[in-house]
């Protein structure tokens, strides 16, 4: 599943920026000249990678003014960094990726008359495949990002495919929002069958629209992306934050280019188990998902004198499916019905924030009152064309990266047995990911993220515990791989992305690492933030 871009958190509030199979039955082949099976890139894409880096640092980035349509405030400067198509071709075919720039303010917010020293460039991703990174330079205006924008320039850009950087699409916008929807939990034969329909014309639409070029958009050729922005950016050593999937090609970087590395941030780590890349990831996705959905339920009992909706977690699970099935009957607005109200409530999955207003939407609804519901969960036409070029990236990048089934047995006989357990998110799952079992493309062999001893600098992994979007397992596992990389969990806690936000605890270790270079021995942990307030349905 795409993760929304995680939270970047002020004292305000947030901002928001943006194992079931053994090997995947009927996998489609490798592509030609991609990495060998575990190992690491080929000469060709090696060599392709320095020159583009090298033609990168001659010329460096041209800032200047943002353009109208990023809608970026005037202290934001913009830029181009040409990148190849294909790496294994540098003198080939050019793409320009977008990038956004705020200097450093070199203000001390403890002391006004202390000029900070720059630090160099701080790099941004906010995870998806899909996620632009463009707005990322203005957070440090907000004050858990103050010491950090003193210090450093903060860098957001548009991957390949997203936004500006040679968008990549697969349907017509326009198309792309079918509301209301159904979002069975239990699907028919016949409602399979449909979606298969949809899941085989949605992967002809990307080959049609993306032709010969569609393979070139994967995980491998973000990170390279990621080296040659450095190089633009005349930064010998790179300083670069990865969220969600972020922290997946920030991981394929620090392996292809350790010795590029200066500090490295992950936060909320993916698996990079070559094995869980990318179809059990979405298994153990779901599974995790039903945990965080009872999460919010116990919250929602827990203040039930303010939403009405059942003193215990099961109550509340009533209710809800006392709405959904409202919904299916008569869609609020004409435009919301089941499909749209579990995407609202699966959002409150990633951001606790989130909690209360949608639990006065829920309430409010039940009460004869749809507006709040209408209002969070409708569609927003106005907004097609860039989630579409989202949802195309997201799909694009998995698809090619590795393996899937291919054979709807494997995919129906896994999903079946976890939506036994897991009904939350686990067919919504299968329909956002059924597209890699017909995909058009040749698929990557998967690198082996590792390093060894003294190979790359430490590297600060940041973790929820009952983060669903990336479960704890992964955070694990990236610890387990990068050697001498330090892992701090925030306890009892599950928002998607937790760099800069509620837990001061969490931006002590960020600041001291970032700023200094200090990090604890292996493992340090944090006590979880406070629990969001109720608010009242009016």
């Amino acid at each position: 599943m795409r993760a929304p871009a995680p939270a970047l958190y002020s004292a305000a509030g947030s901002l928001l920026l943006t194992a079931l199979a053994a090997a995947p039955a009927g996998s489609a082949s490798a592509a030609p000249g991609a990495p060998g099976a575990w190992g690491a890139p080929g000469a060709a894409e090696r060599l392709g990678t320095a020159t583009a880096a090298a033609v990168a640092r001659a010329e460096g980035i041209a800032f200047g003014k943002c353009a109208a349509v990023e809608d970026l405030p005037g202290n934001v400067q913009c830029g181009t960094v040409s990148v190849p198509l294909d790496y294994a071709d540098p003198g080939g075919k050019q793409i320009r990726l977008t990038v956004s720039r705020v200097r450093a303010t070199h203000k001390d917010p403890a002391n006004s008359k202390r000029k900070v020293p720059r630090q160099g460039a701080l790099v941004y991703n906010p995870g998806g495949p899909g996620g632009s990174g463009m707005y990322f330079p203005i957070i440090g205006v907000m004050p858990e990002w103050k010491r950090l924008a003193a210090a450093y320039d903060l860098v957001g850009y548009a991957p390949r495919g997203v936004g500006r950087s040679a968008p990549l699409s697969c349907q017509d916008p326009k198309q792309f929002y079918k509301a209301p929807s159904q979002a069975p939990t239990h699907p028919s034969e016949s409602y399979k069958r449909e979606r298969i329909a949809q899941a085989k014309a949605y992967a002809r639409g990307c080959a049609k629209r993306a032709g010969s070029s569609l393979r070139h958009y994967t995980s491998l050729n973000n990170a390279r992306d990621l080296d040659v922005l450095r190089a633009a950016l005349g930064e010998e050593k790179l300083t670069f934050m990865g969220a969600s999937y972020g922290t997946y090609f920030g991981a394929l970087y620090a392996t292809l280019f350790p010795s590029h590395v200066r500090r490295m941030v992950f936060d909320s780590a993916v698996n990079p188990d070559p094995a869980q890349i990318w179809y059990r990831n979405n298994l153990d996705q779901s599974a995790a998902f039903e945990g965080r959905w009872a999460d919010f339920r116990e919250w929602i009992a827990k203040h039930d004198k303010v939403y009405g909706l059942g003193d215990t977690a099961e109550k509340v699970l009533r209710s809800y499916e006392r709405a959904a099935a409202q919904l299916a009957a008569e869609p609020a607005g004409g435009k919301v019905g089941p499909g749209q109200l579990q995407g609202a409530f699966l959002s409150a999955g990633y951001y606790d924030d989130y909690w209360p207003h949608r639990a006065e939407a829920l309430s409010a609804y039940l009460k004869g009152d749809p507006k709040q519901l209408i209002a969070q969960a409708g569609p927003h036409p106005e907004a097609a064309k860039e989630a579409e070029n989202a949802n195309a990236v997201y799909t694009a990048v998995e698809c090619n990266d590795a393996s899937w089934p291919t054979d709807w047995k494997v995919w129906d006989r896994d999903n079946t047995r976890l939506a036994r357990v897991a009904p939350f998110e686990t067919w919504d799952n299968v329909w956002m990911n059924l597209p890699c079992a017909y995909w058009l493309a040749p698929r990557q062999q998967v690198v082996d993220v590792r390093t060894g001893p003294g190979e790359l600098p430490p590297v600060l992994i940041l973790a929820a515990e009952r983060d669903a979007a990336a479960p704890y397992q992964g955070a694990l596992e990236m610890h387990r791989r990068l050697s001498g990389s330090v892992l701090v969990t925030e306890r009892d806690a599950g928002t998607h992305g937790i760099a800069g936000g509620p837990n001061r605890c969490v931006n002590g270790y960020l600041d001291a690492y970032l700023l200094e270079g200090r990090l604890p021995v292996r493992r340090a942990g944090c006590a979880g933030h406070a629990e969001p307030k109720p608010r009242a349905a009016k």
